[in-house]
């Protein structure tokens, strides 16, 4: 009787005893995986130094499109260009610089400390030697982990600060300004999303390569493999913590305290040169929206891939099948490079941007083109490299976590992680997006003020938490069903698989800010603003979107960690099963559920002490010299010091948020053990998923709704409600009304939810998980994994 794919039987007609992991041989097929994963990382990074030397060949010289004039205002134009490049590149240089020497010290003192926790840990039983192998390769795969995690975050930054007066120089072509435009600023995101993807590739498999001679080609040899290797995903996130929290201080410090000081006490326009916070505002963006962002969904592939190996690797049907079958989750991230580079080129070369309407189409095209090109190449990787038994309880499939699977439930495990990704995508973008509904009602609200504005804004973004969760949801309860937690994280993988397209979109934003500022700046053409805020402001949709996708995929990886987790604690025979109606365990889920809350009040607190010492400086310059609000005076303000305030504020205040997270599963598990510690990640990963999507939505929205009243669409409304601001030639001052200022208002106190707080929950999710699988040996060698609450009681 054959068997189908849903439903395996067993061969009554063989022996069982015969029968050994399923008649599962070593596959055939699986001699193409190192060359698919070594080939497509080589690939992703040669495509971003072809992206990079389009990206170089735009001169940085306003008038070198074709077609372009030269005036008297064009040298100084183009002086003033050169400069601000070169302060914005210094300002994130020095940040970065300062951030990562910090960051080395903590390496060095952490992989100290994983060697003699896990050699300890993992000491022989009987004669009681410690097991320095296990605790050293640990302490490798960290530091490689962090290593390429700064790497990757320098790469984007030092992209974004290259690009950025580029695209503006784009906009200033007269023909062709918005496609010359916008592709400066989609392959400067190109160039961070496939150096990004490939390195990681690369740099992981390498990894995997060289320690797998340490160990015996066995089911415990792999075991044991996947083990240390976890490492690797701990050293990424770790360095992500720093970047997205320390990287977010910084920003919206500026951000708020330039906004605050300049356009609304003072009325100054957005990015106006006479505000001394706007060089670090600019600073911000790269190292915040960019570089923190390129080692959170780092983080997120190491953790997810890890994840998948190390539950991968305690299917003994898995392993049957050879190295190929064990690394299938890297070939599917090497795979999802070929399918992104080939739908770039429908943004930039098939279907170019000509006009405002053609921005935020092209790059929901992207999404949906990668994710349709993605689909097939997901179940011909699946068939070819996963196994399928011919004997036993699974005919047909293989056994991992006790579920029995099969290549085409694995197939359906990560396109239900793609296809939901693609989903939450445009649900985020429905309510942050001022083409729809939600951002317009909370852009009318700010008729009545920036208190209807605010609680409009909140409503928003607590609704649009709703579907995102029912959708992570079922992907949870699809994904277990047919694969078990392997399924989970090949849900988080399938997310991430178009990696390299969503690091694209989201560093676009960011380039597209600068952009402007610099426009602004230079005192170039108006028509070169609009077409950089058109840029911007889908760049803030796509951001959110973006942020969207690293919610989501954190979740996923966040509950694929705790089902490795329980899977190391099962391994070593601690039955672990997660009982909600265990006082231990319950008391986990309350303080797991609390952290979040105590993580967000840090790190928006840090984000209000640096604002106000911006704002004081930025006064006290106003006051010192007066001629700054006089438009078009030649005085310059003093950028450095404020500057200094950020970078200063960011470094400091990012310890506390850190420790936190790092430090809270540590103790749980050595204070109360590991059903203390289950809790506590299950309650973490609830509360953040959805406190993270209602705080980066809110802020989201309240940004786009401040566009859209800035662009004019409520100029009737204002010229009705607010006559005073209607000048002799029947124009409306927009930004000079009180319904701006409202939204402004609205706009700072999003700023801190949607770029510090709520991106940051995504680490939380992600980084607490790591922590507990590579700790997982130290918890269980403190009274059998009961904790130091057992010898007490």
């Amino acid at each position: 009787t054959l068997d189908t794919p849903w439903h395996p039987r067993t061969m009554d007609s063989l022996d069982m005893a015969q029968c050994v992991n399923g008649g599962i041989e070593p596959l055939a097929s699986g001699a193409l995986t190192t060359p698919i994963i070594v080939a497509t990382g080589i690939i992703g990074i040669v495509f971003s130094i072809f992206l990079l030397r389009q990206v170089a060949s735009v001169l940085l010289d306003v008038t070198s499109a074709p077609g372009a004039t030269r005036t008297a205002d064009s040298a100084e134009q183009n002086t003033k260009l050169v400069e601000l490049y070169r302060a914005i590149t210094v300002g994130a240089s020095a940040f970065l610089n300062a951030e990562y020497k910090l960051c080395a010290l903590f390496v060095a003192v952490v992989s100290v400390g994983i060697t003699l926790l896990i050699s300890w840990a993992t000491k022989d039983p009987a004669t009681g030697e410690w097991a320095w192998t296990s605790g050293l390769i640990s302490a490798l795969s960290f530091f490689v982990g962090a290593v390429t995690s700064m790497v990757s975050g320098f790469i984007g930054m030092r992209v974004a600060v290259f690009s950025n007066a580029r695209c503006t120089v784009g906009a200033c072509d007269p023909s062709k300004g918005w496609t010359r435009s916008f592709n400066t600023a989609f392959r400067a995101g190109g160039v961070m999303g496939f150096s990004l993807t490939g390195i990681a590739i690369l740099a992981l498999y390498i990894l995997l390569a060289i320690l797998r001679t340490a160990f015996p080609d066995s089911d415990e040899g792999y075991k044991q493999l996947m083990d240390v290797v976890a490492g690797f995903g701990l050293g990424g996130s770790s360095i992500a913590m720093f970047g997205r929290v320390g990287g977010g201080i910084y920003t919206k410090a500026a951000d708020v305290g330039a906004d605050l000081a300049g356009k609304v006490v003072e009325d100054l326009p957005e990015d106006d040169p006479h505000n001394p916070g706007t060089i670090a505002d600019n600073v911000g963006d790269n190292v915040g929206d960019v570089a923190g962002m390129g080692s959170d969904l780092f983080g997120s592939f190491g953790e997810a891939s890890c994840a998948a190996l190390l539950v991968g690797a305690s299917s003994p049907m898995i392993v049957a099948a050879g190295w190929g079958a064990l690394m299938f989750p890297l070939a599917l991230s090497g795979v999802g490079i070929l399918v992104c580079m080939a739908t770039s080129f429908v943004a930039t070369d098939l279907m170019p941007v000509r006009d405002e309407k053609g921005i935020e189409s092209a790059l929901k095209m992207q999404l949906l083109v990668s994710t349709l090109l993605m689909t097939p190449c997901v179940y011909a990787l699946a068939v070819t490299l996963l196994p399928a038994a011919t004997c036993g309880m699974c005919v047909g499939g293989f056994v991992v976590g006790g579920v029995c699977s099969s290549p085409l439930k694995a197939f359906f495990c990560v396109g239900f992680g793609l296809w939901g990704g693609c989903v939450i995508g445009f649900v985020t973008e429905y309510y942050t997006s001022f083409s729809y509904r939600p951002v317009v009602e909370v852009s009318e609200s700010c008729r009545t003020g920036a208190a209807t504005n605010i609680i409009y804004g909140l409503a928003l973004g607590y609704k649009s938490a709703i579907v995102p969760v029912f959708l992570l949801s079922l992907i949870v309860y699809g994904a277990h069903t047919l694969a078990g937690f392997y399924g989970i994280a090949l849900a988080a993988l399938g997310m991430l698989s178009t990696l390299a397209t969503c690091l694209a979109i989201d560093v676009y934003g960011p380039v597209c800010d600068n952009a402007g500022g610099i426009a602004e700046m230079c005192e170039l053409h108006p028509s070169v603003r609009e077409k950089t805020d058109a840029l911007d402001a889908a760049g803030n949709t796509t951001a959110a979107i973006g942020k969207g996708f690293a919610i989501g995929s954190a979740c996923l990886v966040g509950l694929a960690l705790f089902g490795a987790f329980v899977t190391r604690l099962n391994d070593t025979g601690a039955k672990v099963t997660v009982d909600l109606l265990d006082p231990l365990t319950f008391a986990g889920l309350l303080v797991g559920s609390m952290l979040p809350y105590w993580f967000s009040a840090m790190t928006m607190k840090s984000v209000g002490k640096a604002a106000n010492e911006m704002v004081i400086e930025i006064k006290r310059q106003f006051d010192a010299n007066p001629n700054l609000l006089i438009p078009n005076h030649p005085d310059r303000p003093d950028y450095d010091t404020c500057i200094k305030i950020s970078t200063d504020a960011s470094l400091q205040e990012m310890i506390a948020p850190g420790a936190l997270v790092m430090l809270s599963p540590v103790l749980c598990g050595v204070c109360f053990g590991t059903r203390c510690v289950t809790g506590l990640l299950a309650g973490a990963i609830a509360s953040s998923v959805q406190m993270a999507i209602s705080s980066s939505n809110t802020g989201g929205a309240w940004d786009n709704a401040k566009k859209y009243i800035s662009k004019g669409a409520m100029d009737a409304v204002i010229g009705e409600e607010e006559p005073e601001t209607v000048d002799n030639t029947g124009k409306v001052q927009t930004k000079k009304s009180q319904i701006f200022k409202a939204a402004v208002t609205g706009d700072t106190v999003g700023d801190p939810l949607k770029d510090t707080s709520g991106p940051a929950l995504n680490i939380l999710m992600k980084l607490m998980a790591i922590i507990s699988v590579v700790f997982a040996d130290v918890f269980l060698a403190v009274n059998k994994g009961d904790g130091l609450i057992a010898s007490w009681l």
